[in-house]
């Protein structure tokens, strides 16, 4: 990894997304819990909370939830009576999650569902949920275009849906044999770009977490 790209992101870290306790606190408890650093950058961060504001949204639902780094962000972008629904399929990770949300004040407009997604996205459904003004995907990466085929169902008209980590450095183009992260967001690439009912695009990014990507998408 080219240096100046870590030196960028720190740059356009401090200009746009700076540390606070919560957010500092949710990274070291995740940390201390042995839980993978995979979560979004502080800037990414900033640019999903941007997105939520920009859709007004009311209800977001999260696919992933791993530490509640993103799940602080997203849930600051809520009004008061807003509500997040955040999937996670690790108690462990969940039990993290729940303590740093609660820390970060937003206990009460979040909710960590736990559980395989593609067994929680039909519940929620199930249950009468209303539709969502954004979605966030950042999960297991074979289980992506799943995900989005829900994500299509359970979002409104004009809502916004995200997904993380659809480059892979590049092996999306020809992935290896077994590599079910490059082969499943390919997948996902694919079937984002074939739904009728969205306008999408992939972007490239670069930074301290390497070559990857971000998907985004309105649904019509």
């Amino acid at each position: 990894m080219d240096p100046v790209f870590e030196k960028v992101d720190a740059y356009l870290d401090e200009l746009f997304a700076p540390p606070d306790e919560a957010l500092q606190s949710a990274l070291k408890a995740a940390a201390e819990a042995g839980l993978p650093r995979i979560q979004v950058s502080p800037v990414q961060g900033k640019l999903l909370y941007v997105l939520a504001r920009l859709v007004s949204a009311r209800r977001i639902l999260e696919i992933g939830t791993l530490g509640g780094y993103s799940a602080i962000w997203l849930g600051r972008a809520l009004d008061p009576d807003g509500r997040l629904v955040t999937l996670e399929v690790s108690e462990e990770h969940a039990a993290v999650a729940r303590d740093n949300l609660s820390a970060a004040g937003l206990s009460d407009r979040v909710e960590v569902i736990v559980g395989p997604a593609l067994a929680s996205l039909p519940a929620l459904e199930a249950r009468g949920e209303d539709p969502f003004d954004m979605v966030f995907i950042d999960a297991d990466k074979p289980g992506y275009s799943e995900y989005l085929r829900w994500a299509v169902r359970l979002t409104r008209s004009g809502g916004l849906i995200v997904a993380d980590n659809v480059i892979r450095g590049g092996r999306i183009l020809a992935p290896d044999p077994g590599d079910e992260a490059a082969s499943g967001a390919r997948d996902f690439n694919a079937a984002l770009a074939a739904e009728p009912d969205l306008d999408s695009v992939v972007l490239q990014l670069v930074g301290r977490k390497g070559h990857d990507g971000i998907a985004i998408a309105r649904v019509r």
